[in-house]
C-alpha cells in the first residue's frame, strides 16, 4: 500500500516529518518561532481510512514541558468538529522521548492535535457573532506584528469593572473555547447568569490575545518568539503589542476583577493562580480571591484545589505576569484559571478527555460563580 501523507501548511498547523514508511510516521515538533518553545502540534493524516497508524513523535524530552507527555492521549478528528482521543503512550528512552499515537481513522483524512484546535476563522465568527448581539459594543484594541486586530467585546452598564482575556499562550486552546462558552452566556438574553452580570458589572473580553502565535501553530509565544505573560510590567510596541493594546485599555476602564484563562500542560485538573506575594498584598484583597475560588470548588466537580502552583512568598511575585500585575497596579482580584490537557482523574471522559465541551460548561460555572462573588460583597457591605 502507499505512504500516508501528512501536512501542516495551515492555520495552527505545526509538525515535521522525519520520515514515513506505510502507515507509520516518525515526527518532531518544531519550536515557535524566534524561541525555544516547542510542545504544540497539529497535522493531518491522508491516505489514512482502515489503516492502523502508528505516529511517533519524537525529542519529546526537549519539549517545553516534558511532564505533559505521561499520561497523555493525542486529540483526534475526522470531521474537525468532534474531537475524541486516539490511545497514546510515551516512552522517555525512545529517540529523546517518543509519543506513539495508535488510531484506526473510518476517514481518508484524520487530523491530530495538542487538544482541539480553535481556529482564527472560528475566532473571527466568535467575535462577529457577539458584536451582533444587542447590547455588545466591539472594541479594537490594536494590531499584532503581523497586523491582526486584537479584538475586544465590552457590555453590561454596571459599575464593577471586569476583564476577561484568554489565549495570551496561543497553543492553549482550551482558553478560547472558554471564550466562547462566556460569550455564548453573556450575550444570550435568555440566560439569567447573563442578563444579571450585564446589569451589574462592565464586562471587557478579549477571546484571544496571541492571533499571530495562534496562525503560526506557536505554543506560547507571539510573531517574534516573546512570552506575552511576562510582558506586563514594562510592554513595548515593538515587543509585545498586544500586552501594550490590552493594558493601556485597563488602565482607561479600571480593573476590579479579572481572570486571565490558560491551559497546563502537566496537571490533569483545572485551578486557580492568585497574586501572593505582590508588594500591597493585603489579607482583605487576597480573601476577596479565595472567596471566589471557594465559590468555584464548591460549584462543580471540574474545578479543584488540592493541585495547583506554589504560593509566592511575600514581595516574591512576577509583576511580569498579567495576574500579579493587574492585582498590584490595580488593586482588583485577578486571577489565573488553568485548564488540562489531559482528562479530569476525579470526572474521566474517556472518549474526550477534558474537551471543549467542557471548557464551555466550565466558562458557565465561572461565571455563576463571579455572580455569586459579587453577591457576597454585597452582602459583606450590608453587613
Amino acid at each position: 500500500m502507499s505512504d500516508i501523507r501528512i501536512d501542516s501548511a495551515f492555520d495552527s498547523g505545526n509538525i515535521e516529518v522525519l520520515a514515513i514508511d506505510g502507515a507509520t510516521a516518525k515526527l518532531a515538533i518544531p519550536r515557535d518561532h524566534m524561541s525555544e518553545f516547542a510542545q504544540w502540534f497539529h497535522f493531518r493524516v491522508g491516505g489514512a481510512a482502515g489503516r492502523e497508524l502508528e505516529l511517533n513523535i519524537t525529542g519529546l524530552n526537549d519539549s517545553a514541558y516534558p511532564g505533559g507527555w505521561p499520561g497523555y492521549d493525542a486529540c483526534v478528528s475526522e470531521d474537525r468538529d468532534y474531537w475524541a482521543r486516539a490511545a497514546s503512550s510515551f516512552d522517555k528512552d525512545a529517540d529523546g522521548g517518543t509519543l506513539t499515537i495508535r488510531y484506526t481513522p473510518a476517514s481518508d483524512i484524520a487530523w491530530f492535535a495538542y487538544f482541539a484546535p480553535y481556529s482564527m476563522e472560528r475566532h473571527h465568527d466568535l467575535v462577529a457573532e457577539a458584536a451582533a448581539s444587542e447590547g455588545v459594543e466591539y472594541r479594537h484594541l490594536g494590531n499584532t506584528l503581523d497586523g491582526q486586530p486584537i479584538d475586544c467585546l465590552a457590555m453590561g452598564e454596571g459599575a464593577v469593572n471586569v476583564w476577561l482575556y484568554a489565549r495570551q499562550h496561543p497553543g492553549e486552546t482550551q482558553a478560547e473555547w472558554w471564550m466562547e462558552g462566556a460569550l455564548e452566556v453573556l450575550t444570550d438574553p435568555a440566560d439569567s447568569v447573563g442578563r444579571e452580570l450585564r446589569k451589574r458589572c462592565r464586562l471587557n473580553v478579549v477571546p484571544n490575545c496571541n492571533p499571530d502565535g495562534s496562525r503560526r501553530g506557536h505554543l506560547r509565544t507571539n510573531a517574534v518568539g516573546v512570552n506575552l505573560n511576562r510582558e506586563w510590567e514594562n510592554p513595548t510596541a515593538d515587543k509585545s503589542p498586544e500586552v501594550l493594546a490590552i493594558r493601556n485599555a485597563m488602565d482607561a476602564t479600571g480593573v476590579d476583577f479579572a481572570m486571565d484563562v490558560h491551559g497546563d500542560e502537566a496537571i490533569p485538573v483545572s485551578f486557580l493562580a492568585g497574586f501572593e506575594g505582590i508588594p500591597s498584598w493585603t489579607d482583605a484583597q487576597g480573601e476577596s480571591y479565595y472567596t471566589y475560588e471557594r465559590i468555584l470548588d464548591r460549584r462543580t466537580l471540574d474545578f479543584q484545589t488540592e493541585q495547583g502552583y506554589a504560593k509566592a512568598k511575600r514581595g516574591g511575585a512576577n509583576l511580569s505576569m498579567s495576574t500579579n500585575q493587574v492585582a498590584e497596579r490595580f488593586g482588583a482580584t485577578a486571577m489565573t484559571l488553568e485548564m488540562p490537557y489531559k482528562d479530569n482523574p476525579a470526572s474521566p471522559e474517556p472518549d474526550q478527555g477534558w474537551s471543549p465541551e467542557r471548557c464551555k460548561m466550565l466558562a458557565r460555572d465561572c461565571l455563576a460563580s463571579l455572580l455569586e462573588w459579587l453577591d457576597s460583597k454585597d452582602s459583606k457591605n450590608d453587613s
